[in-house]
């Protein structure tokens, strides 16, 4: 069961992508911190993310909306968790 008081962040990336193998590891620290929900997709596996995103990769979504592309910053994902946890 999700606890409601906790932001939902969705971590979009695919294999091979550099700039994702350097993001992710951010995304699954700060979600720890939080006590996040967090999941990992690939968008080779969903054509609809695929046409969405396509090159923007990695993306950032917490609670569905897109917190970042291309570069994740500790810090600043960080603060944009725990505001969305405080909203709840």
């Amino acid at each position: 069961m999700t606890d409601a008081r906790v932001p939902t962040i969705t971590f979009l990336g695919k294999p091979g992508c550099h700039l994702c193998e350097e993001a992710e590891p951010v995304v699954r620290e700060v979600a720890a911190r939080h006590s996040a929900e967090l999941s990992v997709l690939s968008i080779l596996d969903d054509a609809a993310l695929q046409q969405r995103f396509g090159e923007l990769i990695p993306v950032v979504l917490i609670d569905g909306e897109q917190h970042s592309q291309w570069f994740v910053e500790a810090e600043r994902l960080d603060a944009a968790v725990a505001a969305a946890a405080a909203r709840r």
